[in-house]
């Protein structure tokens, strides 16, 4: 039947569109993994692709229904003309058709009406919803921004935030666990504009130091570059530390061989002590499942009695997981949330 064939077109354009969106997801949370884009721009361009994907999906049929009414217009006025020019005969023979036609041409026409009346309002409203988010996104890191500024003085021209960095509003809570700790030893996994600001915030307090690991030897040195740049050598290390093999001691609720990963070369932490802040922001999630897990074991050691764990991204799944199996294995742990755009959680000792 004509409605039938009608929607199995509809089905096959929604499934191609269906595999369109989810090859394009897919390259986007690579590019996002690897920092050639942002994850609040991956995650904006996914909902605009995702709605992108149905409109062009209804699109195509939209086109595809208006055609196919033009074309059934076409036919009933040959019919109409053959029916002028040859009498009742030709009647007779296409009468059955024409009347055929006329209720495909119907089913059509109403099908085309409910397409339209649904494609336009239902796109419009996604991307409303969309912009809107990410323009609150936007406000409140521009507020954390300005507060950071204020607060710590800094120079004229700062790195940028966000994207593969660190975002202002991870940052002001790290600021404020250095103005209550006043860490003597400040631990960064990962390296880049964030050292920067954490440097400058210890520059405020007037105590403590910062050694920022980083895996990537050019990374490493274009980090080097920015403490150089704001004057803070003496207050920020970055130490070169590649991937390497990692197991646990094995213990409570850890596995030795499926904990296994790669993450710094520990022998970059065996001069650490009474570290007081620890913000793990690295290695990237590419490099392995939990790429992160790895920071308190090694590092828990190594910490004063009041250090501080800050876990950034903490809204994807794998630091969710993470962060569950770090209460798990270390029960004398307590952790609360922080409300940021990529999210946040904090891990402090029990109080005794």
């Amino acid at each position: 039947m004509p409605l039938l064939r009608s929607l199995r077109s509809r089905w096959k354009y929604l499934a191609a569109a269906a595999l369109v969106g989810a090859a394009g997801l897919a390259g986007l949370a690579v590019l996002a993994g690897l920092g050639a884009i942002a994850w609040e721009s991956a995650l904006l361009l996914a909902a605009v692709g995702a709605v992108g994907a149905a409109a062009v999906a209804n699109a195509l049929l939209v086109v595809r229904l208006t055609r196919r009414v033009g074309s059934l217009d076409r036919r009933m006025k040959d019919l109409d003309g053959r029916i002028d020019a040859q009498g009742r005969t030709v009647v007779e023979a296409v009468g059955t058709d024409r009347l055929e036609m006329v209720k495909s041409l119907d089913s059509t026409r109403n099908e085309l009406k409910r397409m339209r009346a649904r494609v336009l309002p239902s796109m419009s409203k996604e991307l409303s919803k969309a912009v809107t988010v990410q323009g609150r996104n936007d406000y409140e890191q521009q507020v954390a921004w300005a507060e950071l500024r204020d607060h710590l003085g800094v120079a004229p021209f700062m790195p940028s935030l966000r994207g593969w960095a660190a975002s202002p509003d991870v940052m002001r809570v790290l600021v404020r666990a250095v103005d209550t700790h006043r860490p003597e030893l400040v631990v960064e996994c990962g390296s880049g504009a964030s050292s920067v600001w954490l440097g400058y915030a210890l520059r405020r307090v007037g105590r403590g130091r910062l050694v920022a690991l980083e895996h990537s030897e050019h990374y490493a040195e274009q980090s080097r570059r920015l403490v150089r740049d704001h004057g803070l050598e003496d207050l920020v290390e970055i130490r070169y530390a590649p991937l390497t093999d990692w197991s646990p001691d094995s213990g409570p609720g850890e596995d030795a061989v499926e904990d296994s990963r790669p993450w710094y070369d520990t022998t970059a932490v065996e001069d650490l002590h009474d570290i007081g802040l620890v913000f793990v922001d690295g290695p990237p999630e590419g490099t392995a499942s939990q790429a992160r897990y790895p920071a308190l074991p090694v590092l828990m050691p190594r910490c004063a009695p009041d250090a501080v764990f800050v876990l950034d991204d903490a809204g994807r799944p794998d630091e969710r997981a993470i962060s569950d199996r770090w209460l798990q294995v270390f029960p004398e742990l307590s952790a609360h949330e922080e409300q940021t755009e990529k999210g946040a959680r904090v891990f402090t000792r029990k109080a005794l």
